[in-house]
């Protein structure tokens, strides 16, 4: 175990997403689909040669700055891996393109969940088993490398809370000691069984509210991931219920802040009343469903297709809510009272609340993606102080330490990445429009890559939009902003140039 773990980390990830392709493997068999079963048996058994024979030429190699190494692999990983887990989904579904393929694999991988297959009778089951266990396997790893090196690196998120005058936490300071394999494998043993454990309890709820075995399998790691995969075109499609949409609602909960997961963050567990994120979190997932519900009252009372009494009113609010929450962790599942509670609130269709949730997205250290609670926290925090300021020049902030370094250098950093994140839209935008996309659809698509939310899509606009119809381009433009999107900006730029970051 001593050596694999030494092996250079993008090996050791192309050895699980090797073994992963047997799972799909033995279900086909088990379902008697023996095309689909020997694409993925052997595309497996061809890059777990092929990973053993990169493991041995790379067995005594060992990188000069760990933390350096490991960030570049994990760019590398969003980059290589998924034309590496494409090649068996070309071979399962003959009927599509390897670029097809790879963008599947990078909207799974990255836990966007935007699929180019809308029928889903198309995709064999054992194809859809695969589509939801690279974005499960993304989601794990997406937290696993939140916390074992991007917050080592001060990044992530983690420069908002942990930042000291200079903008670098200070146990953070020497990258090369705390990024190794050791905390890597660390943080691994404590989070995984916790991650699968929790996909494991959602399964088995799901089943017992009524969902056939696939089903809920699948939707139980689309929610822990926040990819938002479904077999069955979301949970429309399901035979769970209300009972299954509750179970879920609960387990969405997990992506709002990282205190949430146990084990997930080390020292001592802080009350989850106390945190910053899970309050913002629960604010929204509270105040606007409230703001639509009450919107009923204000401006269509007296519509008949909408007054239908308290059993619609519950309905309307329950949707409101669940599917709130399902957008701001970018999750992107619906409630099947959505419907009505568009028609309670008069608004046919409120793409501009579900584009501003999945931008504000879940907590940091999360499988969540968008800015994140913490950022627009400390935005918030700041924009109060300078507004109390105005009214008293010479009061004092007070509340602590902690609280003054999140209003100051916190929000400093969270600033910084709202404008590239807000620049990261404007250039996806303009590459779109090259591509003859307008202007409210580029918007839409482009929001949609870089929160990782892919069903956003489908449900921001009167005439949904797909990625069907989108040429060659475009499809690129977006595959590079979901791996822009998961990665953090603040992450490429620390890449890039590491000086000024550390600066």
């Amino acid at each position: 175990m001593r050596r694999v773990l030494d092996l250079p980390f993008l090996v050791i990830l192309m050895g699980i997403g090797a073994l992963a392709m047997y799972v799909p493997a033995v279900h086909a068999l088990m379902l008697r689909d023996h095309a689909e079963g020997r694409a993925f048996f052997y595309s497996g058994t061809l890059f777990l040669v092929l990973t053993l024979l990169l493991a041995v030429a790379t067995v005594n190699y060992r990188p000069r700055n760990a933390g350096y190494s490991h960030l570049l692999a994990l760019v590398l990983a969003y980059l290589l891996l998924p034309l590496m887990l494409a090649v068996p989904l070309r071979e399962a579904v003959r009927d599509t393109s390897f670029a097809n393929a790879w963008f599947e694999m990078v909207s799974s991988f990255t836990t966007t969940g935007a699929t180019l297959y809308d029928a889903p009778g198309r995709l064999a089951p054992s194809v859809h088993l695969w589509r939801g266990l690279v974005g499960w396997l993304g989601g794990l790893f997406a937290l696993l490398s939140a916390l074992a090196i991007l917050a080592p690196l001060n990044l992530g998120g983690f420069e908002v809370s942990e930042a000291g005058p200079d903008g670098i936490a200070a146990q953070y300071r020497d990258t090369r000691a705390v990024a190794g394999p050791d905390r890597l494998m660390r943080y691994a043993i404590t989070v995984t069984p916790v991650y699968v454990g929790l996909t494991v309890a959602l399964w088995v709820g799901l089943l017992i509210a009524g969902d056939d075995g696939l089903t809920a399998f699948m939707h139980a790691m689309a929610v822990l991931s926040t990819s938002g995969i479904s077999p069955v075109g979301g949970l429309a499609g399901d035979r769970a219920g209300l009972a299954g949409e509750v179970l879920i609602f609960g387990f969405m909960l997990f992506a709002l802040s990282r205190h949430t997961l146990p084990g997930a963050v080390a020292g001592a567990v802080r009350r989850l009343p106390d945190d910053p994120e899970v309050r913002l979190g629960l604010l929204l997932v509270v105040l606007v469903p409230g703001v639509l519900f009450a919107r009923h009252w204000i401006g269509a009372i007296n519509d008949p297709l909408v007054n239908d009494g308290p059993v619609a009113a519950i309905s309307a609010l329950w949707g409101a809510m669940f599917t709130v929450l399902s957008f701001l962790t970018t999750t992107g599942f619906a409630a099947d009272g959505w419907a009505g509670a568009r028609l309670w609130s008069g608004m046919e269709v409120p793409g501009l609340l579900l584009v501003g949730l999945t931008m504000i997205g879940g907590g940091i250290a999360t499988t969540a993606g968008g800015v994140k609670l913490l950022r627009v926290y400390a935005l918030y925090k700041h924009g109060i102080r300078e507004v109390e300021k105005l009214v008293h020049p010479s009061s004092l902030g007070g509340a602590g330490p902690a609280a003054r370094r999140l209003r100051r250098q916190g929000a400093f950093a969270a600033w910084v990445f709202f404008m590239l994140y807000a620049i990261s839209i404007a250039v996806v935008m303009l590459l779109l429009a090259l591509s003859g996309i307008g202007f409210e659809a580029g918007l839409i698509y482009a929001i949609s890559a870089l929160s990782t939310t892919g069903q956003l899509a489908g449900m921001a606009t009167e005439v949904p939009l797909d990625y069907v119809s989108l040429g060659a381009g475009a499809r690129v433009t977006l595959a590079a902003a979901m791996i822009v999107g998961r990665l953090d900006t603040l992450a490429i730029i620390a890449l890039m140039a590491p000086g000024v970051w550390r600066r």
